[in-house]
């Protein structure tokens, strides 16, 4: 019978053979390991490649320690490589990427410089413009008109209607007739949102969508007129407040270009036509001679004020009583009209519809005026000389010394 004792030398020598057996074959065992991770790594996302990368690495180092300190055979030796993260066109794509967005930096800084620059310039276009309005008002100029003195409690309640208030922005907009004012009005209308369009019931949202006829009907606007049917009393002081906490701003032109466009009637010989209706109705056209009389005539002055077609602009809006944050021209439409919407943050909100071609040439004066009179000529600069000042237009010169 054989006994534990006899059977311990054979299983020491079975041992001995499975240990011998381990060493020998053990770099094909861990070559079959790195095959299977090699496989498993191929599978995993991109962004997991150099933490894998690294493993491998490390695997490898341990297989070839355990390698050297074994005994060396003929057949073994497999030696992995490790995998840079990326490979080579990974790193391309990557400095592309780098390149394109620090051109991307570089475009937008020049852009926000440039755009520096011009606002920077338009800055100081508008403090030459109210600084020459003040200088005007104070009297440095040297020219006298009408309400230069005045405080604005002491501007009549009639003159005060071509100021028009939007309370939801704090914007305060005084409309010169042919400066564009139609789409200036169709801005205000689609910031207060005044308008129901029957189509959508709803506010207008597009300048260009609200009708030019319902543009012009004053009743849609909160004007400083219409103060006094709601407040009475309180209603200069409501006008001051709405003042000091809204932005002002007015659109002008050369002062005699309203004369050019907008001539109706004059002092004509037989029956005169009281009002521009009946004129309308009668046919009458007169001459730009006979039209230029009647604005000359005192008569015209002491019955009623000018039309706001012809009506000079400090009796329009008062720049000596109001002091403006912002006043753009008709020379400058386009460029005035979107500085001013983004200095009054809604210029994401609308738009100014650009429909506006200007007529103006630098001979209209000298075509219109070559057959006035020169006397009459410089008469006619006297009632208007005071806007020449304020708005920063030259004297006409080739008019008046010919």
């Amino acid at each position: 019978m054989v006994t534990c004792q006899d059977q311990r030398p054979a299983f020491i020598l079975v041992s001995l053979v499975m240990i011998l057996l381990i060493i020998i074959y053990w770099d094909d065992i861990d070559s079959l390991i790195l095959d299977q991770l090699r496989a498993h790594k191929q599978k995993l996302p991109q962004s997991d490649s150099s933490s894998t990368s690294r493993s491998y690495s490390l695997s490898t180092s341990r297989s070839q320690t355990g390698s050297s300190s074994a005994v060396n055979t003929t057949n073994s030796g497999t030696t992995l490589v490790p995998e840079e993260g990326g490979g080579a066109g990974d790193e391309h794509e990557e400095e592309e990427r780098r390149s394109k967005q620090e051109q991307k930096k570089e475009e937008t800084r020049e852009d926000r410089e440039e755009e520096s620059s011009h606002n920077t310039v338009r800055e100081r276009e508008q403090e030459m413009r109210k600084r020459r309005i003040t200088d005007t008002c104070s009297g440095r100029v040297g020219v006298e008109f009408p309400g230069r003195t005045w405080a604005f409690e002491q501007i009549p309640k009639r003159e005060l209607d071509h100021l028009i208030v939007d309370d939801k922005h704090r914007i305060i907009y005084c409309y010169v007739p042919k400066v564009a004012c139609t789409n200036w009005k169709r801005v205000m209308v689609v910031l207060s949102q005044s308008l129901i369009s029957p189509s959508s019931g709803k506010p207008y949202t597009e300048p260009e969508a609200v009708p030019p006829d319902l543009v012009h009907n004053s009743p849609i606007y909160l004007t400083f007129e219409n103060f006094w049917h709601h407040n009475k009393s309180l209603s200069r002081r409501l006008m001051e407040l709405k003042l000091q906490h809204s932005t002002k701003f007015l659109f002008v032109r050369e002062p005699w270009f309203g004369l050019v466009v907008m001539r109706r009637y004059g002092n004509l010989s037989g029956s005169l036509p009281k009002t521009a209706a009946e004129a309308f109705a009668a046919g009458i056209k007169p001459t730009f001679q006979q039209f230029i009389s009647y604005l000359l005539d005192p008569v015209t002055e002491r019955r009623t004020i000018f039309n706001e077609h012809w009506q000079q602009v400090y009796r329009l809006c008062h720049p000596c009583q109001v002091k403006y944050d912002f006043i753009g021209r008709l020379e400058t439409l386009e460029k005035d009209a979107n500085h001013l919407l983004k200095l009054l943050e809604v210029d994401y909100t609308v738009h100014f519809p650009l429909l506006y071609q200007n007529p103006t040439t630098i001979s209209w004066e000298r075509d219109w005026f070559s057959k006035i009179p020169i006397t009459m000529r410089r008469e006619l600069y006297q009632p208007y000389e005071p806007d020449f000042k304020l708005l920063g237009y030259p004297k006409p010169d080739s008019v008046l010394l010919q």
